[in-house]
């Protein structure tokens, strides 16, 4: 030991007063931080995957310890400051803040209840900087810089605490806890509201590829996607009945589209948290699911993580202590209205971060659903969804609801891959409406909730995409028109959904979801949402969207198994393949799907031309014209209703 240093193997220990940090190796050309006035718990709930690598080099001075791997370099002052630096360049990456005279330091503590902490880490801000990922968000900004976002799972919000930087480098705020972060101009800061000990990684690296791969390699890879899944998937709230799913599968094949899967909604259940389907409407769910798979279509359910008090299942939970329990008030957390409730009640929810509760919950979806031949899941407001986002009034099996309230859609996905897997499957494909950090290794494909059927809200979803893929989650759709509304008969609404499918085609998963008016308040669904639903000119445009969703097949396998093999997100933003290219930085209603197809989507109603920016150093070819333009210019591109500007790599040949 020299001074406040320390060396246990390859982790450096600095401790001055009562605070104790770690710094360590985790994992390629990266670091971890923890530190906490308590002693450090090692076995907190984390993303982080134990790390595989083991380059590292420590040095410790009087005044100065120094730790590298790889291309991040750590310099950490007597002080307890850390800086970070990208090796090869020593240009600072990121750095603590002094806590100079009269300034708040890098890290602080404020005393809570059992030897908790609200917690604070202040970082430098950078001129220049733009900041993405963070999860999902619909505040419509593909660059994060001077957003406050809270850390806080909600419908339609999605926190996971990861950002990329163009600085070069990938930061993890590696606590589930309830929070904010601030990416102000003067100070970057976050805050754990409720936590033991701050957490956070930081990875370097000299290409965004090298980065996310990293960050892949520290939080988990997605598993393949099934080729099955990439396809077309047909959906509505709701359909009713085993009879009506079967019509609607038989008039696709009549009509010679092609359908990878229907998905059956909410309703579907004798009561919420029985977990099978009711025997009135859904005589033979196995012979459904059967004859759907002779014809090459695959069955999704929708399953809650809340339970009726009068499902079959309660009272056992509720015996074995299964559920998340409140402090105060009624064991309910989210109001809602059953299928057979006449008003709404209050829902308890099961709690995954108690392994018991996990096991007993995949046994009943086994014994309902799995056995009768379903094999992918639709995780539904797995937030989880709550009235009145009370957390601090929930108390888990692993902490309490403000000190892991975030992790709850990444345990909940884990009950499914784990239960998966222990009958035999690897093909895993868990449609979740959130994800925290790491959920994209239990087979976990983002949608971005229940968003409004409007220009407004489809413009909100590019950026949203973009960033939850620079969040680590490669699997990514939306509700194509929008989830609650949309008049058939109304022309701006036909224009929408048409535009809103040339978008969706180009996302990872392709998906027709939504509420469409009129209502039928007793049955609970709305009207059709079928492709031919939307009148005889959408259909014969969105028709051919299908076929084309076809022949991409192979490409966007091609991209499915680099996101699994390299952590590559399909779709992401252009300066991931232009990094040099300043344009690229400020354009976000652009973006590629892999390296080698541009997609410019029309965001606005009423629009039959669009700029487009093509990026420097590429000829590109416009698909509509067999046109080659020289990359570093924008253009004029015509765009009738039936047509997306989309341009690829005038070097690539790719069926379109």
């Amino acid at each position: 030991m020299v001074g406040v240093f320390a060396m246990e193997e390859k982790r450096l220990i600095w401790r001055s007063g009562y605070e104790t940090l770690w710094l360590e190796p985790w994992g390629k050309n990266s670091l971890r931080v923890r530190s906490s006035l308590n002693r450090i718990n090692p076995t907190s709930l984390s993303a982080l995957l134990e790390p595989q690598s083991d380059e590292c080099s420590i040095a410790i001075g009087l005044k100065e310890a120094i730790i590298q791997n790889g291309l991040l370099t750590a310099k950490l002052s007597d002080e307890g400051r850390i800086s970070f630096y990208h090796s090869e360049s020593e240009v600072e990456l990121l750095s603590e803040l002094s806590g100079a005279l009269n300034t708040l330091p890098g890290r602080s503590y404020k005393d809570l209840h059992e030897d908790n902490f609200q917690i604070e880490a202040r970082f430098k801000a950078y001129e220049g900087e733009h900041i993405f990922g963070l999860g999902q968000h619909q505040h419509g900004l593909l660059d994060q810089k001077g957003c406050v976002i809270d850390l806080m799972q909600r419908n339609t919000e999605v926190t996971i605490p990861f950002y990329v930087s163009n600085r070069m480098y990938g930061f993890l705020w590696n606590n589930p806890t309830l929070g904010r972060v601030e990416f102000g101009k003067t100070t970057t800061r976050w805050v754990a509201n409720c936590t033991s000990q701050l957490d956070y990684f930081v990875t370097a690296g000299n290409s965004y590829y090298e980065i996310m791969a990293q960050y892949a390699g520290a939080t988990g890879f997605a598993p393949i996607l099934p080729e099955w899944a990439v396809g077309f998937w047909q959906s509505k709230l709701r359909y009713t009945s085993q009879a009506e799913v079967m019509e609607i599968a038989t008039e696709y094949k009549r009509r010679g589209l092609p359908l990878a899967g229907i998905i059956i909604d909410a309703y579907h259940w004798t009561r919420m948290g029985d977990m099978q389907f009711d025997p009135t409407y859904w005589s033979d769910p196995a012979g459904m699911v059967r004859e759907l798979e002779e014809m090459g279509i695959k069955v999704m359910v929708s399953i809650w993580p809340h339970l009726n008090t009068a499902s079959r299942n309660y009272a056992e939970m509720l015996e074995r202590g299964l559920f998340v329990r409140t402090k105060r008030g009624v064991n309910g957390v989210n109001l809602f209205r059953d299928i057979e409730s006449p008003h709404p009640i209050f829902f308890p929810l099961y709690d995954p971060s108690n392994p018991e509760a996990r096991h007993y919950f995949w046994e009943q979806v086994r014994d309902g659903y799995y056995n009768n031949g379903v094999k992918s899941w639709w995780l539904d407001a797995c937030e989880p969804e709550i009235t009145n986002f009370d957390y601090d009034n929930l108390v888990y099996y692993a902490g309490d609801g403000k000190q892991i309230g975030c992790m709850y859609p990444y345990l909940h996905q884990q009950t499914f891959y784990e239960g998966m897997r222990a009958v035999g499957e690897d093909e895993i494909f868990l449609l979740s409406r959130s994800a925290w950090a790491g959920s994209q290794r239990w087979g976990t494909v983002v949608w971005s909730g229940d968003i409004p059927p409007t220009f407004e809200s489809l413009r909100a979803q590019v950026t949203a995409g973009l960033n939850i893929a620079m969040s680590g989650i490669p699997w990514w759709t939306t509700d194509i028109g929008g989830f609650l509304g949309g008049n058939l008969d109304s022309p701006e609404y036909r224009e929408l959904i048409v535009r809103w499918f040339q978008y969706g085609v180009f996302c990872p998963i392709f998906r027709l979801h939504g509420f469409r008016e009129p209502y039928n308040e007793t049955k609970a669904t709305g009207a059709p949402n079928e492709v031919w639903s939307f009148g005889e000119e959408a259909y014969e445009i969105i028709s051919g969207l299908l076929h084309l969703r076809e022949r991409l097949k192979p490409y966007l396998m091609e991209q499915m198994r680099k996101a699994h093999e390299q952590g590559t997100p399909p779709m992401r933003p252009m300066f991931f393949d232009f990094p040099a290219d300043s344009q690229c930085y400020e354009i976000d209603d652009q973006f590629l799907f892999g390296a080698d197809i541009l997609i410019a989507p029309v965001l606005a109603a009423n629009i039959r031309k669009r700029h487009v920016y093509l990026p420097i150093g590429v000829d590109w070819r416009e698909v509509a014209t067999g046109k080659v333009y020289r990359g570093g210019q924008s253009i004029e591109v015509e765009a009738p209703l039936e047509r997306i500007p989309l341009f690829v790599r005038a070097s690539r040949d790719i069926a379109l």
